[in-house]
């Protein structure tokens, strides 16, 4: 980069997650320098990452954190909550001096330019200082923190729009290579991968190693964040050594392992090195690509950037994935021969810092690199600033890396069909050319035919010489899945619209749900040990026990890019086992969270163990399972409850246990609840398996007493609209609404107990009792009392005994610890009080109690004459569930925006002229964002009313959401289909 006539003064901002930044920010620095610029550091990195490159009186460094990034628990997790609160501590509460301090200091130095990789606040102090500001990165803190919400609540999205704020007085973005949407920007410019020079070539690094270049070399990098875990000697294959970066002085080295010293000159030596071993990071992965050395990764849990670079690295042929498990206990040689075969691709410009520098000196002297002058805040829209939740939803209008395919893939998709995730097809019959069914039916299930076919797809992939195209890694390894020639087992669960009940389903509510179309299918396949097909890293596991061939459970999840965790999963059966006996769900739920980005296997595997538990059952032989669902995750329509039931039903299924849908779906809450760890009722697992097409499943959850199933009169239909929020029920504001309400219920108990001994003590006189007198508590008053003591479920109690006796005696908020020192114990055994959190008591008492009587009337008013009275009160119970739902503070501005829509279609003049099409809305299942449920005639022009929502909600938030309608049965109905190959099955 030429010098220009007049030096320069930056100001360059650099985050305080890590040492990736600040060796980015190094080489663009280097540029601005040698340009003849003077540049002032702010940073909390050690000097010496700048000094080592940088020996200039031109470079400044202040010595500042103003930012967190990401707290880390170890090299490879993510500490979501930490990460916020420490956020809160670091850049929230010092807030007003930090600005202060930083526009005083701005001024000082008379910047012409700030740079920020990708600190906040930086943008808005430069904006107060009347300087303008750049951001150089791949991705921005509220793209990550976005789906640390889901764990804190929904209150703390107020930190993602805080951060997003300051990005908009961001001038531009100049986005490096790897890059995540960043929607808060309004323009950006692209340039190459930014990476370090090299100060040394490959012989003069081994040399100094004194290590000869017929040693095979792997680097163990883990970003400036020692590992400190155990390793041993054979973890590395003969003839290899390995150089171990930021190894703590007193860890000791298996002989043919070598610290590298402190401060030593990273790209170098992975440079000089024949592939590296690490998590993922920027600076790692581009030095990586830049200098062509494989690159086996261990995924790093809840750090969003991470599948934006795996699959860049992937894409050039440069990543190669190993599991926790195996780099903990040392199952590396599988991955470092698949390592060596690979053959980096990258061939694209590495100068980017030079790229970048330049662009910033022509900013500082007036060059306008913003064309579009779109306002920052205009973009900051509660469902686009939450990006994290949708940036992969069909119909998103957002950026992503062309490289970066299955996600380009998905949103390229308007509004997909319950068979999105599987090829399309058009017809399947028992005659297939290539399967047949030999037990069961496809019911006509467009979706069933689909997966049917996606299985003849997979068969022709299993051969090498069929692949004519790149594949994704879930694709190869499902198709190697299977020993194709041997039956495979199929079964099929779908999602469910919550309509009536919701959250009151863990209050003994009753509940009206209808399974809808998109569902989950689940392959199967039981062999002996010793014809399983194995994945190498699997195979080298099971040759190190030398035990021979023992049970192994593999796993492949179609869909897991898209979610950022792996896809596949896999563990010997054994692991279940604690001698005789199977381990206990504690351990099961502390063995699948011990790796979150394999977490979504508990779903799965956790089957078997509660089929292991409760009903004794003992696998001998191995188990494939493969699973594709169409149930989106994250919308409220029980992704996770549709996916245990379809693997219970398949593994029940190639067991040959019968075992009875009502039975099946009690088993599968033990699983969520237990194994998964997840506190929620049972409808959702009742409606995935019991539930048939067309019907609501109505159903008294005390705990699963099915009544029947409710008609859907053929003039009413129902409709689900995804807010694009994401909701979980493993989140903070749904299980802190469940203790509320277990709360409630104790203390009502409590009250009613000691009304029911003062009453009793006092039955011989006439004084009266807590303003009651006691000749009034005789008879029936007393049975009251005496039942209210011992109330069992929430909704037992009537709407009118709360009102006349607690609710103005229950307390609004109480603290945890408050309550524990008087009541001891919440009696629920899926949640835990934490005695440092205040819990809303009185709303999530009160909503149960009041939803139980709406759905009892709801339900009665289906089987009403047709009218329009019969229509508005459906929909006035629809509305009171809503707003019973924020109350409980389990609302959300996505799901509030959508049922105002209806609302004003419903009350707009045309619609009263066309005598009214859409009648109520809801916000459905946990709560927190997911789907709005809508009631409204079944007709043409309902349709289009929800088509017209629709793109409204996308010219408010940015996002197209996604329409469920139409119904399809439950597991139970559906069966299980046995298929096997036709040339097999033709000598039958």
């Amino acid at each position: 980069m030429e010098s220009p006539k007049k030096p320069l003064v930056f100001a360059y901002y650099v985050t305080g997650h890590g040492f990736g930044h600040a060796t980015r920010v190094v080489e663009v620095v280097r540029n601005l320098i040698q340009a003849g610029h003077d540049v002032h550091v702010v940073t909390a990195a050690p000097d010496y990452v700048f000094t080592t490159e940088i020996q200039s009186p031109r470079l400044f460094i202040r010595k500042v954190l103003l930012d967190c990034g990401a707290v880390q628990a170890d090299a490879l997790t993510v500490d979501r909550l930490a990460s916020l609160e420490k956020y809160v501590q670091t850049a929230v509460v010092p807030r007003a001096s930090i600005l202060a301090t930083e526009i005083e200091w701005l001024k000082s130095i008379k910047a012409d330019l700030v740079v920020s990789d990708v600190v906040p606040v930086a943008c808005r102090a430069a904006a107060d200082a009347g300087i303008r500001s750049v951001c150089v990165s791949n991705f921005s803190w509220d793209f990550i923190y976005a789906e640390y919400v889901m764990v804190t609540g929904y209150r703390s999205r107020s930190i993602v729009l805080q951060i997003a704020e300051d990005y908009s007085h961001s001038e531009f973005l100049i986005r490096l290579p790897g890059y995540c949407p960043m929607p808060a920007f309004r323009d950006t410019v692209d340039v190459p991968l930014v990476v370090r020079r090299l100060h040394k070539n490959r012989a003069e690094v081994r040399k100094e190693l004194g290590i000869g270049e017929d040693i095979k070399v792997l680097i163990y990098n883990f970003g400036g964040q020692p590992a400190g875990w155990k390793i041993k000697k054979e973890y590395l294959p003969d003839g290899w050594i390995c150089l171990v970066c930021e190894a703590s002085e007193g860890q000791e080295l298996p002989e043919n392992f070598m610290k590298l010293p402190k401060g030593v000159y990273t790209p170098d030596v992975i440079a000089a090195s024949d592939c590296m071993i690490g998590k993922i990071g920027y600076g790692t992965a581009s030095e990586a690509l830049a200098y062509k050395v494989p690159f086996i990764f261990i995924r790093r849990d809840y750090f969003n950037e991470e599948p934006f670079v795996r699959n860049m690295l992937e894409h050039f042929q440069c990543g190669v994935e190993m599991i926790r498990r195996d780099l903990l206990t040392g199952h590396w040689t599988p991955y470092i021969e698949r390592a060596f075969t690979l053959n980096p691709c990258y061939e694209a410009g590495t100068n980017g810092g030079e790229v970048a520098a330049k662009i910033l000196q022509d900013t500082a002297f007036g060059k306008d690199h913003a064309p579009s002058k779109l306002s920052g805040p205009r973009r900051l829209r509660d469902a686009i600033v939450l990006g994290y939740q949708l940036q992969r939803v069909p119909g998103k209008d957002i950026a992503v890396p062309e490289w970066y395919t299955n996600a380009q893939n998905e949103l390229n998709i308007r509004t997909p069909s319950p068979d999105n995730n599987v090829i399309q097809s058009s017809s399947f019959t028992n005659e297939n050319e290539d399967f047949e069914i030999l037990h069961g039916d496809h019911h006509g299930l467009s979706d069933t035919i689909a997966f049917l076919k996606n299985l003849t797809e997979l068969h022709d992939l299993n051969n090498p010489g069929n692949r004519s195209k790149q594949h994704s890694r879930e694709q190869l390894a499902a198709a190697a899945l299977f020993n194709w020639e041997d039956e495979v087992f199929v079964a099929r669960a779908p999602g469910r619209l919550d309509v009536m009940g919701g959250i009151a389903d863990y209050s003994g509510s009753l509940v009206l749900q209808m399974p809808i179309r998109e569902a989950c299918h689940v392959a199967i396949q039981r062999n002996h040990p010793s014809k399983h097909k194995l994945w190498k890293h699997t195979q080298a596991r099971q040759h190190t026990k030398q035990q021979g061939p023992i049970p192994v459970l593999q796993i492949v999840s179609f869909g897991a890019e898209l979610s950022n965790r792996a896809p596949t999963f896999d563990m010997d059966l054994s692991d279940f086992m604690d001698g005789e006996r199977p381990i206990t769900y504690e351990k099961a739920y502390q063995y699948f969270a011990a790796n979150p980005s394999q977490k979504w296997a508990a779903y799965i595997a956790g089957t078997i163990l509660v089929l292991m538990t409760e009903l004794g059952v003992r696998f001998e032989d191995s188990i494939s399972i493969l699973v594709i669902s169409g149930v989106p995750e994250g919308k409220g329509v029980s992704s996770s409850a549709a996916i245990e039931v379809a693997t219970m039903s398949a593994v029940a299924a190639s067991h040959g246990l019968d075992i009875a849908p009502r039975d099946l779906a009690l088993l599968c809450q033990k699983v969520e609840n237990h194994v998964v760890g997840a506190p929620c009722g049972v409808m959702d697992q009742m409606a995935s398996a019991c539930g048939e097409s067309n019907k609501l499943l109505a159903m008294v959850c005390q705990p699963a007493e099915v009544l029947g199933l409710v008609d859907i009169p053929p003039h009413i239909r129902f409709w689900g609209i995804d807010s694009g929020i994401q909701h979980s029920v493993g989140g903070a504001d749904y299980g802190s609404v469940r203790i509320g309400a277990f709360m409630g219920r104790k203390i009502i108990k409590s009250m009613a107990s000691e009304h029911l001994k003062s009453s009793l003590s006092n039955n011989n006189t006439s004084q009266p009792v807590n303003g009651v007198n006691s000749c009034e508590m005789e008879g029936n008053g007393m049975d009251l009392l005496e039942n209210e003591a011992s109330l069992d479920y929430l909704c037992n109690l009537s709407p009118h005994r709360y009102e006349a006796s607690y609710l103005t005696r229950l307390p609004e908020i109480l603290q945890g610890n408050d309550f524990v020192e008087n009541y001891v114990h919440h009696d629920d055994s899926v949640t835990i009080i934490n005695k440092r959190h205040k819990y809303a008591v009185r709303a999530p008492t009160r909503h149960p109690i009041y939803e139980n009587f709406r759905v009892k009337a709801f339900k009665a008013l289906l089987s009403a004459a047709s009218s329009d009275d019969q229509l508005s009160a459906l929909g006035e119970l629809m509305y009171q569930c809503h707003y019973s739902y924020s109350a409980c503070g389990l609302g959300s501005h996505g799901t509030d925006k959508l049922v105002e829509l209806v609302q004003e279609i419903q009350h707009g003049k045309l619609s009263k002229f066309e005598n009214g099409t859409l009648y109520g809305a809801k916000i459905t299942g946990g709560g927190s964002g997911g789907t709005v449920c809508i009631i409204g005639r079944n007709r043409l022009r309902s349709s289009e009313q929800i088509l017209k929502i629709q793109q409204k909600y996308k010219a408010a938030t940015g996002f197209l959401p996604f329409v469920f309608e139409g119904s399809s049965p439950g597991a139970g109905k559906f069966g299980y289909l046995k298929i096997c190959l036709r040339s097999r099955s033709q000598h039958k």
